[in-house]
């Protein structure tokens, strides 16, 4: 991975187009499920039966359902 390259945004992308289920753990303990929607520098849209928008400054951990090859962002150069 060059410098200064984001590894933020290939992942969410990846997760956005392929719709896998994640879930999301907030910096105060809650858990949210649901697939990502759409995502900008400062938010992540959650869909799950609705949309709730979420501060990434407020987020832990995103978990995926499934695996994500990370290599593939390396290569997307």
């Amino acid at each position: 991975m060059a410098k200064g390259t984001s590894l933020q945004d290939p992942f969410l992308n990846t997760l956005r187009k392929d719709r896998v289920p994640v879930s999301i753990f907030l910096i105060n303990g809650i858990k949210l499920q649901g697939t990502i929607e759409s995502f900008d520098q400062f938010v992540i849209v959650l869909n799950n039966n609705a949309n709730q928008m979420v501060y990434k400054h407020a987020i832990s951990t995103i978990v995926p359902s499934k695996n994500i090859n990370t290599q593939d962002f390396e290569n997307s150069d």
